[in-house]
C-alpha cells in the first residue's frame, strides 16, 4: 500500500483539497467561498476553523478515514525567505504564518490547517516550496540602490516541480541541470535554475519582470515617480495600476487571455501587437537569464496556464530556440507537486528541512 497524503491549498476564494495514494490522486474537490462568507471574518487566520470544517466534511463525503493518513501537507504561504524544499510545520512556522511576517494571504492557512489536522492524527505536517523561496546569488540581489532591496515572490512550487519532472524525463537530476523556467499565468515569473537552486528570478507579486495579464512588469521609473507625486492617485490606486489592472488589462481592457488570443488569431491588429510585445518581453527576460547562467542552459521550460497557447509557445520559441531546447509543461499541477514534495520526505529521498 502507498503513502496516503492529504493536500490542502487555500486560495482567496476557494480551498482546494485532495487525497493522494503515493502520486495517484484518489479524491479531490475545490470548495468555493463567496465574498460574503469571506467578509464575515476580520482576518485570514480567523478563517482556519471554518475552512477546516469544510475539509472534514470532504473527508466524510469521500468516506475516507483520516486515521489512514501518513501526512498532511498545506500550501506554503508567505513566511520568511527560505531555501527550496519540504519543511515540517513547527511552532515557529505556525507563529509566522499567523502573524503574516511577509504578508497576509489565504495560502498562509495551508500550513496552519495542515498542522492542526496532522496533530489530530499523530502524523507529520508539511509545506513545500513556498512562494518566498530565496536562493539568489549575492550579486543578483543588487538593485542599484541599497534602500530598495530585492525581494522575490514567485511560482517556486510549480517551477521546481516542473524542473524535477523534466530532469526525470531525461534520466538526470534537477541538481545536475541549468534551466530557465517561465511560469505564465495571471502573474509571470522567469527563473534561472543552476544545479538545483533558483539563482535569479523576478518578484511577480509586485509586478516586476515581463508584463502579464494583470501586472505591468518593469515600468519607466521616472514616469512612475511622477504619477506617484501627481496628487491624482492614492498609493493603492498606483499599486493597482502595477498589480491588478496592468498588463493585458491596461492595454486591452481584459485579462482574458483566450479572448485576446482569439482576436489575434483572427487578425485583430491590436491583439496581434499585444501578443508580439508580450512574447518579446518574455524572450528578453529569458535572454538575460541565459547570461546569468553563462550561456550554459540545458533547457527552457514553459509552464502555467498560458503555456497551453500554441501561438505564445511558437512566438517565444522563435525568439529563443537558439539558446537551448524548449519543452512545454502547460498548467500547474500544484496539488501533485505538494504531494510529491511530501513523498520525497516520507520515502527517505530527502530530509525535511527545519524552519
Amino acid at each position: 500500500m502507498g503513502k496516503k497524503v492529504l493536500v490542502i491549498n487555500p486560495g482567496s476564494t476557494s480551498t482546494k483539497v485532495a487525497i493522494f495514494d503515493d502520486e495517484r490522486e484518489l479524491y479531490e474537490k475545490t470548495i468555493r467561498h463567496s465574498t460574503e462568507e469571506i467578509n464575515e471574518f476580520d482576518s485570514i487566520p480567523e478563517q482556519r476553523e471554518w475552512r477546516k470544517e469544510m475539509i472534514d466534511e470532504f473527508l466524510d463525503e469521500c468516506e475516507f478515514d483520516p486515521a489512514d493518513l501518513d501526512a498532511v501537507t498545506g500550501r506554503g504561504g508567505l513566511v520568511r525567505p527560505v531555501e527550496g524544499g519540504t519543511y515540517e510545520v513547527n511552532d515557529t512556522l505556525c507563529k509566522d504564518l499567523k502573524e503574516g511576517v511577509a504578508g497576509q494571504h489565504a495560502s498562509n492557512l495551508g500550513g496552519l490547517i495542515a498542522r492542526q489536522m496532522g496533530d489530530e492524527q499523530g502524523v507529520p505536517s508539511f509545506i513545500v516550496d513556498p512562494t518566498v523561496v530565496d536562493e539568489l546569488e549575492e550579486h543578483s540581489r543588487y538593485t542599484g540602490n541599497p534602500e530598495f532591496p530585492k525581494v522575490v515572490v514567485w511560482h517556486a512550487l510549480n517551477q521546481k516541480a516542473v524542473a524535477r519532472r523534466y530532469a526525470d524525463s531525461i534520466g538526470k537530476k534537477y541538481t545536475d541541470l541549468n534551466l530557465i523556467i517561465v511560469h505564465m499565468g495571471g502573474g509571470l515569473s522567469v527563473g534561472a535554475h543552476k544545479k538545483g537552486k533558483c539563482i535569479d528570478v523576478n518578484n511577480c507579486l509586485d509586478g516586476d519582470g515581463p508584463f502579464s495579464p494583470e501586472r505591468s512588469g518593469n515600468l519607466p521609473s521616472g514616469a512612475l515617480i511622477k504619477m506617484c507625486f501627481s496628487g491624482e492617485y492614492t498609493e493603492d490606486e498606483v499599486y493597482h495600476k502595477v498589480c491588478g489592472s496592468g498588463g493585458f488589462n491596461a492595454y486591452y481592457g481584459t485579462n482574458n487571455t483566450l479572448e485576446i488570443l482569439h482576436d489575434a488569431e483572427n487578425g485583430v491588429e491590436k491583439a496581434q501587437e499585444l501578443f508580439d510585445a508580450f512574447t518579446y518581453s518574455i524572450a528578453k527576460e529569458i535572454g538575460a537569464l541565459s547570461a546569468a547562467l553563462n550561456g550554459k542552459v540545458d533547457a527552457i521550460l514553459l509552464t502555467g496556464g498560458i503555456a497551453h497557447s500554441r501561438l505564445v509557445v511558437e512566438e517565444i520559441t522563435e525568439h529563443v530556440n537558439w539558446i537551448a531546447p524548449i519543452r512545454v509543461y502547460a498548467g500547474e499541477d500544484e496539488m501533485l507537486a505538494l504531494a510529491q514534495g511530501t513523498l520525497r520526505v516520507l520515502n527517505g529521498e530527502e530530509e525535511a528541512k527545519v524552519y
